[in-house]
């Protein structure tokens, strides 16, 4: 074994394989969402869920990729600190990191993935990556204070922004632009290319803020059995407050649910949950399910355990690669066999969705398997990037 080689395993040992593996799955439910948007647009579901025009299978399909947002910017706040705290070395600061990553981020994100939704730039969306880019730049600064008033200050947001619905400003107002940033969705920008904001940031602060805050949970210190016993405990009980919270109408979410005319309905609309911006339900329902299927991760070791972290370990090449192999690919189906649901292309049935992002995953999956490898064994600094 020569010497490159032996570096590689010791900076792939350095790695968490469960928090890899829990990136890896919600690139999957990604790609998942994405195939939807890309085959199944003539059927686009909006914000929340329209029950009446929305069948049980595309509900579902929609409802398994809102686990994706929230676990990636939890999980970059969880990665600030362990690169803050790295094993058997002395505390480094963090600032500078997240910083740079961030601006890089939002660059990625205005530029790269943006053309790659339509193959044009008319319109800049700002969207996850732009979130998930402003949330650690703002944690950037953050990471300076007391670490308990970062975990309160996450918490406050968190779980009081819902308080925040009624505030709103009309376009011409002074405080338009920085709260359809902030909190409320819209065109921050009207000119010859148009700039929207989809995703308000606020939430997603208070989330990187939390996942830095639980961020020992992963220290050297912390055995693997206390720490699956306090995933598995925040994750219940952020569930349990859930069921209190939305069972009973009381809070965390701007629509009440209401008996349907079936169990399956009434289920529907009891999750049927607010993402732009995620209401606190949203973030109790999925960083709950994180945190257990975290705990979960901590045990299994299989074959596909092994591909999930492959996706997990490399998540900006994967991302940028698989919404440029969907525009080609759509490009090419639209081009032979021609549209046929109006403007569109369209696939005919959601479980054709899912075949289709089973052939994606396949064929994304040596390609990001290379780069993995290279990644951790380069000593190129932009390659970490992705």
């Amino acid at each position: 074994m020569n010497l490159s080689t032996v570096a590689s395993n010791a900076v792939t040992k350095k790695r968490i394989a469960s928090i890899d593996i829990m990136r890896g799955l919600v690139i999957l439910l990604m790609a998942v969402d994405h195939v939807r948007e890309r085959f199944f647009y003539h059927l686009n579901v909006a914000d929340p869920m329209d029950l009446e025009a929305t069948s049980p299978a595309l509900f579902f399909t929609r409802m398994a990729a809102h686990l994706c947002a929230p676990t990636f910017v939890f999980l970059t706040g969880l990665g600030a600190w362990l690169y803050a705290h790295p094993a058997n070395n002395p505390p480094r600061s963090a600032s500078e990191f997240l910083f740079k990553r961030g601006v890089f981020l939002v660059f990625i994100e205005i530029t790269l993935v943006n053309f790659s939704w339509f193959g044009n730039v008319d319109t800049i969306y700002l969207q996850v990556i732009w979130a998930i880019g402003v949330s650690m730049i703002v944690l950037s600064l953050m990471v300076r204070l007391p670490y308990l008033l970062i975990g309160v200050i996450g918490f406050v947001i968190v779980a009081g922004h819902n308080l925040l619905i009624p505030i709103s400003f009309d376009p011409n107002d002074m405080g338009y632009t920085l709260w359809t940033i902030l909190h409320d969705r819209g065109f921050i920008y009207e000119g010859d290319i148009r700039v929207k904001a989809s995703y308000p940031v606020l939430p997603w602060i208070g989330v990187i803020l939390l996942g830095y805050f639980a961020g020992p949970l992963y220290a050297q210190t912390m055995e693997r059995l206390a720490r699956r016993k306090q995933l598995i405990a925040i994750g219940m009980g952020l569930l349990a407050c859930l069921l209190v919270l939305r069972g009973f109408n009381i809070y965390g979410e701007l629509l009440p649910w209401q008996s349907q005319g079936s169990a399956l309905l009434t289920l529907m609309d009891s999750v049927n949950f607010t993402k732009y911006p995620p209401s606190l339900n949203f973030l109790m329902l999925t960083i709950g399910v994180t945190l257990l299927l975290m705990a979960w991760f901590e045990k299994l070791s299989n074959k596909a355990m092994d591909v999930l972290e492959i996706f997990g370990s490399a998540p900006m090449f994967v991302y940028i690669l698989h919404l440029y192999v969907l525009l080609v690919s759509y490009r090419i189906a639209l081009g032979v066999l021609g549209p046929n649901a109006g403007d569109f292309f369209a696939l005919d049935h959601v479980w054709q969705i899912w075949v289709a992002t089973a052939v994606l995953v396949w064929a994304l999956y040596y390609p990001t398997k290379a780069f993995a490898k290279f990644k951790h064994s380069t000593n190129i600094a932009w390659v970490k990037y992705f």
